[in-house]
């Protein structure tokens, strides 16, 4: 009798070992199911609040309303550099993705920022302006002019790298009309700041597939040379960048709680997580089969 137990203790353990690691492997794979959140509708409110007290006037206008998927309007008309009409839809269709910044070129600091900022993200990503992507750069003050434009666009291309690239980065500017319903296109909301003499708004670019539509939205004046270049990858529908890039895309995703591209190592560890937790069901079936039958045996 004591024999028995003894040939059996061996088992038992196995199985009390199996049962140990089948609960780890549960525990582990129920993650495969939670998914992080993310917030859902407009960024607007995120971006308007104040911690601090009362948001003031100007600002409580002020936000985005994220429009993913949806297309800016092609039938709007600019002036260019040179005083030159300009409508959205000759530079829609070229097979590049655009790089938008709606600001207003007059502005004392944050539109330089945004500005100065993407220029020195999209000089580290290796892709070209004009070979591989191309950007809009549009005045929402209707009282600005083509040379005013003018300067800030050689400025910019000139920190870019390209000053020869002035087709490729046009600066617009335009009538009130146009304007709005470029903005509206893209939930941009902003307000003239009476007290201050300054435009109220958000520092972001966004990122515009060749046919127009909207592809993401990037929050700042910092712009990681990651994010630039794999959102114009992603926007650029493989047609942008290299096998390498195509496969980033795959590890990494967008992540729109700190609206950074994140890597995506928890989808694996998730999936490697399922995978354990199914082995080890499979083996704790066949040891509680395997034991019955020798029991049954004995």
């Amino acid at each position: 009798m004591t024999l028995g137990r003894n040939r059996r203790g061996p088992r038992a353990l196995v199985a009390a070992a199996a049962a140990g690691w089948l609960l780890l492997g549960l525990m582990s794979a129920r993650s495969a199911f939670a998914f992080p959140g993310a917030p859902g509708g407009g960024a607007s409110d995120e971006l308007t609040k104040s911690p601090g007290g009362p948001v003031p006037r100007a600002l409580q206008e002020v936000g985005i309303e994220e429009r993913l998927g949806q297309k800016i309007p092609g039938d709007v008309t600019f002036q260019d550099p040179q005083g030159r009409p300009v409508r959205l839809a000759d530079r829609l269709g070229r097979g590049k993705p655009i790089v938008l910044t709606l600001v207003y070129y007059d502005c004392p600091m944050l539109c330089g920022q945004l500005l100065g900022g993407l220029t020195a993200g999209l000089r580290e990503t290796g892709l070209l302006l004009g070979r591989d992507y191309e950007a809009l750069t549009v005045s929402f003050n209707p009282r600005e002019t083509s040379a005013l434009a003018s300067a800030r666009q050689g400025h910019f291309l000139q920190a870019l790298g390209r000053p020869e690239a002035r087709e490729a980065w046009p600066f617009l500017v335009g009538q009130p009309q146009d304007i709005d319903r470029l903005a509206e296109s893209v939930g941009f909301r902003y307000r003239w700041d009476a007290g201050t003499r300054q435009y109220a708004h958000v520092a972001l670019a966004f990122v515009v597939a060749p046919d127009g539509t909207i592809s993401r939205y990037l929050y700042g004046v910092r712009f990681p040379e990651r994010d630039l270049r794999l959102a114009l990858v992603e926007a650029g529908d493989g047609k942008v960048g290299t096998t390498v890039d195509r496969v980033l895309l795959k590890c990494f995703r967008w992540d729109p709680a700190s609206r950074r591209y994140a890597l995506f190592v928890s989808t694996y560890l998730r999936v490697g997580g399922l995978l354990v937790f199914l082995g080890l069901s499979t083996l704790l079936v066949t040891l509680v089969r395997r034991e019955r039958r020798r029991g049954a045996g004995g």
